[in-house]
């Protein structure tokens, strides 16, 4: 979202938001030097809360809700998203108080602009105002625009923000940068919304662990483990989206069902209380087998055992996972190359006598050894390419 400062010494009003590889700044307007501090930080501070609610039915779509029936989480969520074309209008005319009375908005985004328009009420500055509302303006054209698939502009701060959903176009924009480099890029963090770069990611994901299984003849979906024997990884994530994938969802349907879950984590609600049953009864069984002799032990702490609601960081649940999803294709490559028979002679490789050896041969060997990771990057990234081709149809 973006946040709305004010700068006391210049007297400008300021917004900021996040871009993926750092935040910008712009001066929205100048602020009357006589203001009231208080005043003006609760235009800044209503001006930071609408955003917020913008921007949250952007990562809450309606179409996330499954149900857009009368009073509905899905209808609710449907109406705050219709609150758009009253923004201005609340800005520009808001409630104020009657009678030592107030009407108050039941919806976030309608009644955050009233106490903006409530602020410049009493700031009582045309000039103000008017620039007031053209950001405001700009600001809900930005979500716009991420609705939509575009991320120019202010619309790229939702790079840093969970959605529910998965747009279509960032799917796909996603997808091409896999295909150029299916290790992941830095582009798919800056350019792209994270949950539908997720979404590719897990389809990628799948491939290279088909690739990985065909030539360690292990489970597509125990490849993470068996790679996390030659290398640390954080594979359960990765392994429980390669595991869903077995099963039938479709790689949209598994990752924002992930990142839904986490979110409401994140709200305070609990989405699964039946899995969450079946895991305190899990945890009971772990406390049973707990030896009261180790009670004191550092190395046995029954704490260890605590819960994880969601398998995702809910402050980040999005880019958590495709940081996890992209880990696992690099998990994928090291199974691979303990069975890859690339040709080695052309790399220079000889059985040379070590009473003989020149000193230059450690250096020589280090040149071969990086020749030979690049080739198996190459060749691994060639047949996930060719594997991902072969499964496009799971991305529709």
């Amino acid at each position: 979202m973006t946040r709305y400062s004010v700068d006391p010494n210049r007297h400008e009003l300021i917004a900021t938001w996040g871009t993926g590889e750092g935040d910008l700044a712009t001066r929205i307007t100048a602020l009357p030097a006589d203001a009231a501090g208080a005043t003006l930080l609760r235009l800044a501070g209503a001006l930071t809360r609408l955003s917020e609610a913008a921007w949250r039915t952007y990562t809450h779509p309606a179409s996330a809700a499954g149900s857009l029936e009368p009073d509905t989480e899905g209808w609710r969520r449907e109406q705050e998203r219709d609150t758009f074309s009253e923004v201005a209008e609340a800005v520009a005319a808001p409630n104020l108080p009657h009678g030592g009375l107030l009407t108050v908005s039941y919806s976030p985004l309608l009644e955050s602009a009233h106490q903006a328009g409530r602020a410049l009420h009493a700031l009582d500055q045309p000039e103000l105002t008017k620039a007031v509302l053209a950001e405001t303006v700009s600001e809900l054209t930005a979500v716009e625009s991420a609705e939509l698939g575009n991320l120019t502009g202010r619309a790229q701060q939702a790079v840093l923000l969970s959605r529910e959903d998965a747009s279509p176009v960032q799917v796909a924009a996603a997808d091409h940068l896999l295909e150029q480099n299916p290790f992941g890029s830095l582009a798919l963090f800056s350019d792209v919304d994270p949950t539908a770069a997720a979404v590719a990611a897990a389809h990628w994901l799948a491939a290279a662990a088909e690739v990985a299984a065909d030539a360690s003849g292990h489970d597509a979906t125990a490849v993470l483990l068996e790679a996390d024997s030659i290398e640390d990884l954080p594979h359960q994530t990765p392994t429980l989206v390669l595991e869903l994938l077995d099963a039938g969802h479709t790689p949209h349907d598994a990752v924002t069902g992930l990142v839904r879950h986490a979110l409401h984590i994140a709200d305070g609600l609990l989405p699964d209380p039946a899995g969450l049953r079946e895991q305190l009864e899990d945890l009971d069984g772990a406390l049973d087998d707990y030896p009261d002799d180790y009670a004191d032990d550092e190395e046995s702490d029954p704490e260890d055992t605590g819960l994880r609601l969601t398998p995702l960081d809910p402050r980040r649940p999005a880019r958590d996972l495709l940081e996890d999803l992209l880990a696992g294709i690099h998990g994928c490559w090291v199974l691979h190359t303990e069975f890859d028979d690339l040709d080695e002679e052309h790399l220079g490789t000889d059985d040379a006598d070590p009473a003989t050896a020149d000193p230059d041969d450690a250096h020589l060997d280090d040149e071969r050894a990086e020749q030979h990771r690049h080739r198996s990057r190459e060749n691994f990234a060639r047949l996930v390419r060719e594997t991902a081709a072969r499964h496009r149809d799971r991305l529709l």
